[in-house]
């Protein structure tokens, strides 16, 4: 139980309070460390993955454990630039996503109970979505003002809608994938 890829997800996990207490602990560049250590998350997830698969570590509890540090680590975030930026800009898109994640997550369990979850395994355009997830959220925790890195918000912007489009062009696919056992 206790391999490699399991303990970077437990790591991943313990990060979020040590994420939430940079952000809003008021010292000098709090922003800059909350973003480093979501980074840092980010890191552990694509580490994990590709370790069990590498080292032959891959075990039921890392298989439940590992989608779940994911979506919490990404829910708290989505939440955190949502209060922060106080607009509808950055709200909608987050609840779009968290929205896509809990319905997903109820698609794959109930293929899962039919035999097919195969039929809704993450696919490389989930991937995409969340590499633009993740980096846009870099950005917009850290939003630095310093003039050489500035442009960091406006790409987390961009990196934000992109990501979002992706999100729901991924549920359409996983979606129409599980149509035919949906109506049935």
């Amino acid at each position: 139980m206790w391999t490699i890829p399991n303990l970077l997800t437990v790591f991943r996990l313990s990060l979020i309070p040590v994420f939430l207490w940079c952000f809003y602990s008021g010292l000098e560049n709090a922003r800059f460390w909350a973003a480093f250590v979501f980074w840092l998350a980010a890191i552990t997830d694509a580490l994990d993955g590709y370790l069990a698969r590498k080292l032959k570590q891959s075990t039921p509890f890392g298989a439940f454990l590992d989608p779940v540090a994911d979506k919490v680590m990404v829910a708290v975030a989505l939440v955190l630039v949502a209060v922060d930026s106080n607009t509808l800009w950055v709200t909608i898109p987050a609840m779009l996503m968290i929205s896509r994640e809990i319905i997903i997550s109820a698609l794959r369990e109930w293929m899962a109970e039919l035999g097919k979850r195969a039929n809704v395994a993450v696919s490389n355009l989930g991937k995409y979505k969340t590499i633009a997830q993740m980096l846009a959220l870099i950005g917009l925790i850290w939003r630095p003002e310093w003039w050489l890195v500035s442009w960091f918000t406006p790409v987390g912007m961009i990196l934000l809608y992109l990501a979002t489009v992706l999100t729901l062009w991924s549920m359409l696919d996983y979606l129409k994938t599980a149509w035919q056992d949906l109506i049935e």
